[in-house]
């Protein structure tokens, strides 16, 4: 078969495929799709990011109100009014005061979340004097504003709990009740 009979069919069968070099060359619209990639990731990011923030300014503030509570309750003597005092530093841990009125300092937060634990020295069934107090933040959970879980239809949720725990050592000794 002569070389040029064998150029044009070859140029016929090029000209079939064409279209695909034409689509290798124009480069329009691939910013878009780079976009529709990359966007959802993200977006997923910033979610997570947001989140992380969310719980740790819950986590600090709880550890504060924490240590607020644990600080009232290392000064105060333990007897018949124990129970008084109690309530009054869960007052103090939840409502940032004593008696308990106005708002949570985050929400969702009752006196039931607030737990104290007295141990060491003599402190034995609720008579002598403890030697440390523990505050516990205890079944308080993190509320998401974007449950990365959901999103991304797994069983992974960011609705964690809120557990800080504070302990400190009793100021006051059983000379001093």
């Amino acid at each position: 078969m002569h070389h040029r009979l064998r150029k044009i069919r070859q140029d016929r069968r090029m000209r079939r495929f064409g279209w695909i070099t034409r689509f290798r060359r124009n480069e329009q619209g691939a910013q878009l799709i780079e976009a529709a990639i990359v966007l959802p990731l993200m977006v997923m990011m910033f979610g997570a990011v947001a989140e992380f923030g969310r719980y740790f300014y819950e986590y600090s503030t709880a550890a504060k109100a924490a240590r607020l509570g644990a600080r009232f309750m290392i000064s105060k003597s333990l007897d018949s009014t124990q129970a008084n005092f109690e309530t009054q530093a869960k007052n103090l841990v939840v409502f940032g005061n004593t008696a308990g009125n106005g708002t949570p300092i985050l929400t969702g937060m009752t006196t039931a979340n607030v737990t104290f634990t007295y141990s060491g020295g003599s402190y034995a069934g609720g008579n002598g004097v403890p030697e440390k107090v523990t505050v516990n933040i205890v079944n308080y959970k993190h509320q998401p504003i974007f449950d990365l879980g959901k999103l991304t239809k797994t069983s992974f949720s960011t609705a964690v709990d809120v557990k800080p725990s504070v302990t400190m050592r009793y100021l006051l000794n059983a000379g001093s009740i």
